[in-house]
């Protein structure tokens, strides 16, 4: 996540890659960023003794493992000026954020993976002390790859359950349709390409019409046709609430790593 947010970034001219600097778990890790990265990008492991200069950064992306945190926090140094800490980490929040970074201020990012491709959705919630000025470039850090919105940070649970799971819910239901597609007699990749089309066709006439979704529903299915029948079997199976309660169960369990 924090390569989707950095690389557009650089790429658009927006950050000077010599006032980045990137700390990551392994030496692994950090030879590998470095042959993806420009030259002039620092990029240490943990283990380095150049990562602590990291905490001095007036800006600062925490894009760990949240079981991660703790052992991260313990290397804080403490700084004068505030540091603005930015964390994209699920359910970790601003209170447990303010508690292992004291020195800091805190923001809350969700972002999702459609940011990877410039689609993406953002939440933020501020924490104290986060200004008008900090807030517009954390804004503009996030608008660049998706859109942003401002939410209470108790809307940040079912947020993430619908944005941040739900790619993953869908691709399931973009994989299964490409399945049936190949059951009743398409090759496999034909099948593929048409069914992430047919997913992309269809969120982009929702969105561009503004349809409520069963508008489109209704305007697809004719009767006694071939799409009421098969929504019927969807009906039968439980889809709907499958669905529905895969987005609770992902909220729930956002609430619970808190």
């Amino acid at each position: 996540m924090a390569r989707a947010l950095i690389d557009p970034l650089i790429d658009r001219g927006e950050i000077d890659p010599s006032e980045l600097l990137a700390v990551v778990g392994s030496i692994t890790s950090a030879q590998q960023l470095r042959a993806d990265f420009p030259s002039d990008v620092q990029i240490f492991a943990s283990s380095d003794s150049g990562a602590a200069d990291v905490w001095t950064a007036p800006v600062q992306l925490l894009a760990v493992k949240p079981q991660q945190l703790d052992a991260v926090a313990t290397r804080v140094q403490p700084v004068d000026d505030s540091p603005l800490l930015i964390s994209v980490l699920a359910g970790v929040s601003l209170a447990r954020l303010q508690r292992l970074f004291p020195f800091h201020l805190c923001v809350r990012a969700v972002p999702n993976t459609p940011a990877l491709v410039g689609a993406g959705l953002t939440a933020l919630a501020w924490g104290e002390g986060v200004g008008a000025d900090l807030q517009s470039q954390v804004r503009s850090l996030f608008s660049g790859v998706s859109e942003v919105l401002e939410l209470p940070e108790e809307k940040l649970d079912p947020f993430l359950a619908l944005t941040s799971s739900g790619p993953a819910f869908l691709s399931i239901v973009a994989e299964a349709l490409a399945d049936g597609a190949v059951a009743s007699g398409l090759p496999r990749d034909l099948a593929l390409h048409l069914s992430n089309r047919t997913m992309a066709g269809t969120a982009a006439l929702l969105h561009e019409r503004a349809l409520h979704p069963a508008q489109l529903k209704d305007m697809v299915s004719s009767p006694a046709g071939t799409t009421i029948a098969g929504i019927r079997c969807l009906e039968k199976s439980g889809l709907r609430s499958a669905v529905l309660e895969a987005v609770v169960a992902a909220a729930e369990r956002s609430r619970e790593l808190a």
